[in-house]
C-alpha cells in the first residue's frame, strides 16, 4: 500500500516540478527550490538554488519521509543564508506539518511550507540590516539638527549658562581694569614737548619769546629799590 501511494505521488510531482524534480533511485529524489528574494537597498537580490532531497522509508505516508537541504556543488553561499547553520532549523519548522499530513501525500505541501519559511528567513533579516542602517541614518540626521536648534533651554540650563555668563563678564571686566592700570604706570607724567629753535622761528614765536623775555627783565627792574 505505502509503495504504491510513493509511485502515485512522484508522478503527481512529476507534473508540478517539470524542470525542478531529478531522481536519485527508486525511492530518492531531488527538488530544486529557488525562493522569492526581497529587495535591499532598492535593488532585488539574486535568488538562491536550494536543493531538496527526499527519500520515502518503506511505510511512507505513514510515516515521515527522510529530507536534507543542501546546495548545488560549487555553488556561492547565498545573501543572507547559512545552509551550515540554517538547515536544521528549517527543517526542524517542518515538523507540526508532517505530523498534521501523516497518511497523506505531503511533499508538495513540505516544499510549499519549506519555501515560505527561507523566505521568511530571509525577509527578516534583510529587514534587520535595512533597520539598523535607518537607526543609524535618523541618529545622523538628528545630530545634524542638533547643530541648527541647539540646546532646548530648561530652567536647570539656564541658571548654568547665567553663572557661567556672570563670571565671564566679571573676568573680562577685572582683565580690562588690570590692563588700564598697566598702561597708566607703564605711561607716567606727561611731559610738555618743548620746541626746537627752528619749530620757534617757522611758528613765528622767536619775537615774541624775546619781547617776553626783555618784559620780564624790566619788570623785575621796576620792582628793584635803590637802597
Amino acid at each position: 500500500m505505502g509503495r504504491e501511494e510513493q509511485i502515485e505521488e512522484r508522478e503527481v510531482l512529476d507534473s508540478i516540478f517539470p524542470d525542478e524534480i531529478i531522481d536519485i533511485d527508486e525511492k530518492s529524489y531531488r527538488i530544486t527550490i529557488n525562493p522569492y528574494m526581497p529587495q535591499q537597498d532598492g535593488e532585488d537580490l539574486e535568488s538562491p538554488t536550494l536543493l531538496l532531497t527526499i527519500t520515502y522509508p518503506p511505510s511512507y505516508p505513514d510515516e515521515p519521509p527522510i529530507l536534507d537541504l543542501s546546495l548545488p556543488p560549487n555553488a556561492p553561499k547565498p545573501p543572507h543564508l547559512d545552509i551550515s547553520t540554517d538547515r536544521g532549523p528549517l527543517l526542524s519548522s517542518l515538523t507540526s506539518t508532517i505530523e498534521e499530513n501523516l497518511g497523506m501525500a505531503m511533499i508538495f505541501t513540505l516544499v510549499t511550507v519549506l519555501r515560505e519559511n527561507i523566505e521568511s528567513l530571509i525577509l527578516e533579516r534583510v529587514t534587520s540590516i535595512q533597520a539598523a542602517k535607518d537607526r543609524i541614518a535618523e541618529e545622523a540626521e538628528a545630530q545634524e539638527n542638533a547643530k541648527f536648534h541647539g540646546e532646548r533651554v530648561t530652567r536647570e540650563s539656564f541658571l548654568r549658562w547665567r553663572e557661567g555668563f556672570r563670571g565671564e563678564m566679571e573676568a573680562t571686566e577685572e582683565e580690562r581694569v588690570r590692563r588700564e592700570t598697566a598702561e597708566i604706570k607703564g605711561r607716567g607724567p606727561k611731559k610738555e614737548d618743548k620746541l626746537t629753535g627752528r619749530e620757534l622761528w617757522e611758528k613765528g614765536l622767536v619775537g615774541k619769546v624775546e619781547e617776553d623775555e626783555e618784559a620780564g627783565v624790566e619788570d623785575g627792574l621796576e620792582g628793584l629799590k635803590i637802597a
